[in-house]
């Protein structure tokens, strides 16, 4: 590994990191003071309805991603019409998208509602948050591709800045709207949704300036160039989505084995699995605009060095968090657990201890799938994102709990990420795509 590559590197990492670990905590953020304000039921009623962020976040960050992949790749190559073009039909695409979740927010919010397994007593709050979290998806996923190509312009400083000036928005406001104004769950929504508004605001300082060399252009859209930002964006949503989905089964197991104080448990877990996976999806996104940048220009060298530094970076810091962790378990617990439920408790250390051994692998698979997808190797990226997020982590999923109940439960998060490394790492040597970044 070179040296003189590990400034840009630390650059870009440290930067992106703090970035999304603040954005992460929109949502954790609303799990506080929703714990704090509405109590057990409120937790259950937000964590029943997080899924659905997942699916808009997720999809801004395969068009964000994706291309803003393509994007750099041009810009390493000189090629400024490919450049342009690439956010001209990144900008499109995101119109569709943003428009189907738009209209499911006046429409289908009771019905979603319904669907996530919302009983009687937390229907009214979810179904609040659903629909008010839809109604601000236009804004969430431009704002997700905003981010990735003003980082992919030479710019991570201000996108750290913005991505952190939405979250402490989200928590001032969270504290206004729940405290101050009593607006309930509806407030806990609002300044989630006045966040990603907010960021862009900083954001368009770049902009207005001129700085950047990205711009909508009147182009024939090419179904190929919408099809490169799909391949290079699909690990992301599947991140995402899968995250989602898993969330969605989890909460429903749980609702069979525990009830809502079970739901109201796991939200903290899953919470604060959030900020876990921005810190591993920091350093992945991170390298992403320099690994693109180097692959355009052929640099073999670079593109080696950073993959380790990306590597050493994720499981240090994955030690680091799981010790956290485990040691203050009790302590996370008891700041969600307004109401002192000593069974939500016990729940949620157990599950905290359980669930985060699966950070090391966990952290492996999504910097190896996102460096992949930066040289260009979308397949084999994208076999490992749907390992992790669909096919390996959903039987593993049904099975575990019917063995060993909740205890299995939280147990399938790392046996899943354990076995999607060591496949990812087999898959990868086959199709000899480490040689790419050296062993």
């Amino acid at each position: 590994m070179k040296v003189k590559y590990w400034g840009e590197y630390a650059k870009y990492t440290c930067l992106n990191v703090l970035g999304m670990i603040g954005l992460s905590c929109y949502i954790l953020a609303d799990t506080y003071f929703v714990a704090k304000g509405l109590g057990s039921k409120g937790l259950a009623a937000l964590n029943l309805a997080i899924p659905v962020y997942s699916f808009i976040h997720g999809s801004g960050l395969m068009l964000g991603m994706g291309g803003a992949t393509r994007y750099s790749m041009a810009k390493g190559q000189g090629q400024r019409k490919l450049m342009d073009e690439a956010f001209t039909c990144t900008l499109l695409l995101l119109g569709c998208f943003a428009g189907i979740f738009f209209l499911t927010g006046i429409f289908g919010g009771g019905k979603i509602t319904g669907l996530l397994g919302a009983d009687r007593e937390v229907f009214a709050m979810c179904r609040t948050y659903l629909r008010v979290l839809l109604l601000f998806a236009p804004a969430f996923m431009l704002n997700d591709v905003l981010l990735c190509f003003v980082r992919n312009d030479g710019a991570p400083r201000l996108s750290m800045t913005a991505m952190l000036a939405g979250s402490i928005s989200n928590i001032i406001l969270d504290y206004v709207f729940i405290f101050g104004l009593r607006m309930g769950i509806f407030g806990a929504v609002l300044a989630t949704g006045f966040a990603p508004v907010i960021s862009m605001a900083v954001l368009s300082v770049f902009l207005i300036k001129g700085r950047n060399q990205f711009c909508p252009v009147r182009c024939k859209v090419k179904v190929s160039a919408a099809k490169h930002i799909f391949a290079g964006g699909v690990p992301s949503l599947v991140a995402e989505l899968s995250s989602g989905i898993v969330m969605m089964i989890f909460n429903g197991i749980i609702l069979s084995l525990e009830g809502n104080t079970g739901v109201a448990a796991y939200g903290v877990i899953a919470n604060l699995s959030l900020v876990v996976i921005a810190v591993f999806t920091g350093i992945a996104q991170g390298i992403q605009p320099i690994v693109s940048r180097y692959y355009g220009m052929k640099n073999q060298e670079a593109l080696r060095a950073v993959f380790w530094y990306a590597v050493i970076t994720a499981a240090v810091l994955s030690g680091l968090v799981y010790a956290g962790i485990s040691l203050g378990a009790d302590d996370v617990a008891a700041v969600f657990n307004r109401e002192g439920n000593q069974r939500l408790r016990e729940i949620a250390v157990r599950g905290m201890r359980i669930y985060f051994t699966g950070c090391l692998p966990a952290g492996f698979n999504i910097v190896l799938s996102v460096y992949l997808t930066s040289v260009d190797k979308a397949k084999p990226a994208g076999v490992i994102s749907l390992l992790r997020g669909i096919i390996v982590i959903l039987p593993v999923t049904f099975l575990l709990p019917a063995v060993l109940g909740m205890t299995g439960l939280w147990l399938s998060f790392p046996v899943t990420e354990m076995l999607v490394g060591i496949t990812g790492i087999s898959l990868c040597r086959k199709l000899k795509v480490l040689d790419t970044v050296g062993r």
